[in-house]
Order: structure tokens, then sequence, then C-alpha cells
């Protein structure tokens, strides 16, 4: 465990020394741009519309019991936008990013061709590393702001045709544009970010590590997925609590 964390920290910091290099790499960071961004956008809304749903689903009835219906567009929108949305959105890309960076990345370590990038003097952190960890830093925090977006137009959605809800769509996004401010949306993105950073940089510790035929290839993918989910869940709670002690 100390190696991996070891190993983890050491290429995160080889990959910020070789970031003024990110310009001459532009090429390969924009191909995995367009793959964590467009290639996941389709998945990223029918969740987010799900995920607003069933939050306004859970919540609405209880709020309307109390007579706090008016409140619902708030809540509803504070939690997508500081929780719900980084938190599972970050899931969805470690599992479907971060498990492609790993096997990708595993496979070349395996059949050797690491190595010959190092025989014709290419850095494998420059040429494989950088891209991918430049290009989800950037992407997914584009992908929560959407999945936000998304997110509430189906809790609005869902308040307005529930019969038990019955909260106007009107009513809902007038109490989440009082409710929701700036800083609840960089609450969410630095979180986002943190656990872009996370997921690249162990999906690619990972790939780098393989060892064995497939079946090692097959260990990779399956550890840089629960590795990179167990340290968002981990790192969720103590980002929480610094962002909350910052704003206050």
């Amino acid at each position: 465990m100390f190696r991996d964390i070891g190993g983890l920290v050491l290429l995160f910091w080889r990959t910020l020394q070789a970031l003024p290099l990110a310009f001459r790499h532009r090429r390969k960071i924009l191909e995995q741009f367009y793959e964590i961004g467009m290639g996941s956008l389709l998945m990223v809304c029918i969740l987010s519309v799900f995920i607003g749903g069933v939050l306004a689903l859970e919540i609405g009835p209880v709020m309307v019991e109390r007579g706090l219906a008016n409140f619902l567009g708030g809540i509803v929108g504070l939690g997508l936008c500081r929780e719900l949305a980084p938190t599972l959105m970050s899931v969805l890309i470690a599992g479907r990013i971060g498990a492609a960076m790993a096997a990708e990345i595993g496979s070349m370590t395996v059949y050797q061709e690491i190595d010959a990038l190092r025989t014709m003097n290419i850095n494998p952190v420059h040429y494989l590393v950088l891209p991918r960890i430049t290009a989800i830093a950037v992407g997914l925090p584009m992908l929560v702001v959407f999945a936000d977006l998304v997110g509430w137009m189906g809790g609005a959605l869902v308040c307005s045709t529930n019969q038990q809800i019955a909260v106007g769509m009107q009513s809902f996004f007038a109490n989440l544009r009082d409710t929701v401010e700036v800083k609840d949306l960089i609450h969410g993105l630095v979180k986002t970010f943190v656990f872009a950073l996370v997921i690249g940089t162990v999906s690619c510790h990972q790939g780098l590590s393989t060892i064995g035929g497939p079946r090692g290839i097959g260990r990779t993918v399956t550890k840089a997925v629960v590795n990179s989910i167990v340290l968002i869940l981990i790192l969720d709670y103590f980002l929480t609590h610094l962002l909350v002690q910052i704003e206050k």
C-alpha cells in the first residue's frame, strides 16, 4: 500500500514537472479530451436526469407535508451541485475512462511498448500520462457543470408532474436561483478537479505498474477503478470539511 502511495505521489510530481510541455502534446490532449467529453456526454445526461428526479421524488413529499414545498428547488440544486453531481460523475468517469486508461497503458507495459518508448528516448510520462491527466482535469469539471444543469431540469420536471409534490417549474427555479450561489458551484468544481487528478493519476500508475499477461491487465483495470472510487469517497469528506471551513 505504501509503495503504491509513493508511486502515485512520484508520478503526479513528474506530471506536474512536465506540465510546460502540454502545448507540445496538444493533439494527444485533444484526442483524450474528446474521448472523455463527447464519449461520456450521453451517459452523463441520462444519469443526471434521473439523479435530479430521484432526489426530488424522495425529498419532495416530505417537504410538502411540512409546508416547505417552496424550498424544494434550493435543496435539490444544492444537493446536486455541491455533492451528488461531482461524486457520482467522478465515479462514472472512473469506471469508464479510468478503466480505459489503465487497460491501454497496461497493455503497452505488458507487450513492452513502454520499453520501446524509453529506447527511443521518449519519456512515457510526457507522452502517455501528461495528456491523459490534463484532459481529464479539464473535461470532468465541464461534464459536472452540464450534469448540474440537466439534473436541475430533471428535478424540476418531477416536481411539476408528480401530483404528491405539485411544485411548478417557475417556483422551483425561482427558489433555486435564490438559494444556489456561485460559491456553491465552485465548491463542487473544486472537488471535481481533485477527483479528476486522482482518477488520472491512479489509472496511469496502475497501467505503468502492470505485470503478467492478459490476466495482469484485468487485475490492473480492477485495481484502478476500485482504488479511484475509494479515494474519491475518502477525499470527498476531507475536501467537504475543508471547503466548508474556508467558506465560513
